[in-house]
């Protein structure tokens, strides 16, 4: 059994611009604040004398990497993303950016909003555009019929309220 796993497709390149200044916030904090910090740590590590069982400079170094890593990705990724800034012409239809009230058969409402890919947070309701849920929804208006493939079965819902911020 090899370590090897196919690159996962970066999906959808839109981002709102909410999405886009988290995503800012993190890089500069990995490159300004954290990588100094790091950086800082393993030289003192190193100081210390004998590196090949020294633990915190192992650590340090290992943890140069991840940021280093993490840096590469958001540079490039926040090259390739589309801010989406503007409202779209038919606010009646769902479409990327909206906050969209959802009832299910049992007549029990729930609220999302459709962001990008790199958004992706269920704690804070934000569902990614290429979720099976956001794929039914867009282009929908109001009081629309949505059926949604889920792992479980089909499932019924209406769409109750669309709202772009």
């Amino acid at each position: 059994m090899s370590r090897y796993r196919p690159p996962r497709s970066a999906g959808t390149p839109l981002i709102t611009p909410e999405g886009e200044a988290r995503l800012r916030a993190e890089l500069h904090e990995l490159w300004h604040v954290r990588r100094p910090q790091v950086t800082q740590a393993v030289s003192e590590a190193a100081a210390q004398g004998d590196r090949s069982e020294n633990a915190e400079y192992t650590y340090g170094k290992k943890m140069l990497r991840e940021i280093d890593s993490r840096v590469r990705f958001l540079t490039k990724r926040l090259e390739a993303l589309k801010v989406v800034r503007e409202r779209p012409a038919d606010t009646s239809k769902v479409y990327f950016g909206a906050w969209v009230t959802i009832e299910d058969e049992d007549g029990e409402q729930s609220r999302y909003r459709i962001v990008g890919p790199d958004e992706l947070d269920l704690k804070q309701n934000l569902i990614s555009i290429d979720s099976p849920l956001a794929r039914a929804l867009v282009g929908k208006s109001l009081d629309a019929e949505v059926r949604v493939r889920t792992p479980t079965g089909d499932k019924l819902c209406y769409i109750v309220d669309i709202q772009y911020p």
